[in-house]
């Protein structure tokens, strides 16, 4: 009854007291129990010997009472009475001494035990003072553990918080996800039936376009029937031939190439630019040869006396011009350049009409889109841009991707871009959408592109796998390639061109050559060499096939003929 209603903290100072004296009593209590049980051997053992010494003070003391009684002479009966006394008491004096030395030897058996106790003693104390420390220890490390189990609780439930909210989110997203993949699939289809409609539109495009050629073709025919009968009734002295004389006279309206002429020597040399030259172009009359270089010019150049004459040279440019290009009218010449803008010209007076900046990057090719008013620039910064030269802005930029280092217009309402890229792809834009509406893939970086002048089906491209791809717009594929043994493309803008008639294939090598393929076969038709000493640029044809100009790196610039 008294235990029951016992306060609890009572039984937790008694269960405590009880724990220590387990520690602190119980290991101890036989070395304990041993050193008392010593100390009461050694008091018993001190009493004993206290006592031997007053008998054997006793003894020494009858002895000498004995030895004195001796001396004085008794008789004897009395002297040998006291010698057996003397004897026993010798004897029991010895068997003292005996017990004496044994006592002495216990005592430091007790000693030497006692000491080994002490020892042994001093080892637990340090043992149990180690014993605190260490409990003191990890009681210590118990309360950090508890605390730092305390600190992961609660780690715990914030990141099952924050799962439970990413999870939320999870599903959150993955219906997102489902909607826009339902989007997606109605697109894709969508999508797919927009393509099978292109495609139906650009079968029938092609037909109305081979409809077309052939009617172009069979109109081309039945003039030049009529042009040679008339030519045949009237007696006409013609000279130069092949077209030279409408380089002196200095006419403007478009020239005409029946047949293109295969050059065969160096007809006129000259130091085009005082560094490299990039680009060279013939009007579209042929009057005009335009040159650009790293000078930062445009130069103007007319044929004369059997020699280019230089007409004029167009300033304003703050880099190096890398692209020239005349509009249909043969009024203005444009020209992309370096310092990231591309410029027009007008032709007459020299003066500079318009400055198009947009580009964060080289502009390396600009073209006329057929309006005059019209241009597109591609650059090295992967966009091409639309000007409008009536408000002097971009209308348009397309973001190709990758760098464009030359494109052209397939018809001339420019609605359609083809675009060479830097990875190696030729990519057709519409003009009226963003995205590109075909691409083509070729082997090398590509280089420079051009169209048949005839009925623009065919489409050069020059490509640094040092070759000459001729691919055909209606099947969107490669129908020749033209290499040969020696023929390396040496930069990144090195440009390739047909001639007016279609029938040949020209550029320029690394090694100063200069090679014509025909185009139908891919065979290498000649090659122009000894007069360049750096790699040729560019290249291009006289627009009545008569001629031939070529330009390198050292700033020369060569006019190649038959005559």
């Amino acid at each position: 009854m008294a235990d029951s209603r016992e306060p609890k903290w009572r039984k937790n100072i008694r269960k405590q007291l009880s724990e220590r004296n387990k520690v602190q009593y119980e290991y101890f209590k036989d070395l304990i129990n041993n050193h008392n049980k010593i100390f009461e051997g050694t008091d018993s053992m001190r009493s004993q010997n206290f006592q031997l010494q007053i008998q054997v003070e006793k003894l020494k003391q009858e002895n000498l009472d004995l030895q004195v009684k001796v001396e004085t002479g008794g008789n004897n009966e009395g002297g040998k009475a006291s010698n057996e006394k003397i004897q026993s008491l010798e004897q029991k004096l010895f068997k003292l001494q005996e017990e004496l030395t044994e006592m002495h030897r216990r005592k430091g058996e007790n000693a030497q035990q006692f000491i080994n106790v002490s020892h042994q003693l001093q080892e637990r104390e340090k043992e149990l003072s180690s014993k605190d420390n260490e409990l003191s220890t990890t009681l210590s490390t118990l309360e950090a553990l508890r605390k730092e189990m305390k600190n992961l609780e609660e780690t715990i439930s914030e990141k099952e918080t924050a799962y439970q909210l990413l999870k939320d989110e999870h599903q959150a997203l993955q219906l997102a996800c489902t909607s826009y993949e339902e989007k997606l699939r109605k697109t894709q289809a969508e999508n797919e039936e927009l393509i099978t409609r292109w495609m139906e539109l650009k079968g029938k495009q092609a037909e109305f376009l081979n409809l077309d050629n052939e009617d172009y073709h069979r109109r081309k025919q039945t003039k030049l029937k009529k042009e040679i009968d008339e030519a045949v009734k009237t007696q006409v002295v013609i000279s130069p031939p092949k077209g030279m004389d409408r380089l002196r006279s200095g006419s403007t309206s478009s020239a005409i190439c029946y047949s293109a002429v295969i050059p065969t020597h160096a007809h006129h040399k000259l130091d085009a630019h005082d560094g490299e030259v990039n680009a060279v172009r013939f009007s579209s009359s042929g009057s005009v040869c335009a040159t650009g270089g790293a000078d930062r010019k445009i130069k103007l150049w007319e044929y004369t006396q059997g020699q280019l004459q230089l007409r004029g040279s167009l300033t304003g440019s703050n880099a190096g011009i890398m692209c020239v290009d005349f509009d249909t009218s043969d009024q203005h010449v444009l020209g992309a350049s370096n310092d990231f803008a591309s410029r027009v010209w007008s032709i007459g007076d020299h003066r500079l009409r318009h400055t198009l900046t947009g580009h964060s990057g080289k502009v390396l090719t600009a073209k006329f889109m057929g309006d005059p008013y019209k241009v597109v620039s591609g650059s090295h910064d992967r966009t091409l841009k639309l000007w409008d030269l009536r408000s002097r802005a971009c209308t348009r930029t397309i973001f190709a991707g990758s760098s464009c280092n030359d494109l052209v217009t397939s018809d001339l309402a420019g609605s359609t871009v083809i675009s060479g890229h830097f990875d190696k792809r030729i990519r057709f834009w519409d003009t009226r959408s963003d995205t590109s509406s075909n691409e083509i893939t070729l082997q090398g970086r590509v280089t420079s592109l051009d169209l048949s002048p005839d009925n623009r089906s065919m489409l050069l491209a020059c490509t640094r796998d040092d070759s000459l791809k001729i691919i055909d717009l209606r099947m969107s594929q490669v129908i020749t390639t033209c290499c040969a043994d020696g023929f390396h493309v040496g930069n990144d803008y090195t440009r390739a061109v047909f001639s007016p008639d279609g029938q040949y294939a020209l550029a320029g090598s690394q090694d100063g050559s200069v090679c014509i393929w025909e185009t139908n076969t891919g065979r290498l038709e000649t090659r122009l060499t000894k007069e360049h000493s750096s790699s040729v640029v560019a290249v291009a044809w006289h627009p009545t096939g008569a001629m031939v100009m070529s330009c390198d790196r050292t700033k020369k610039a060569i006019l190649w003929s038959d005559i």
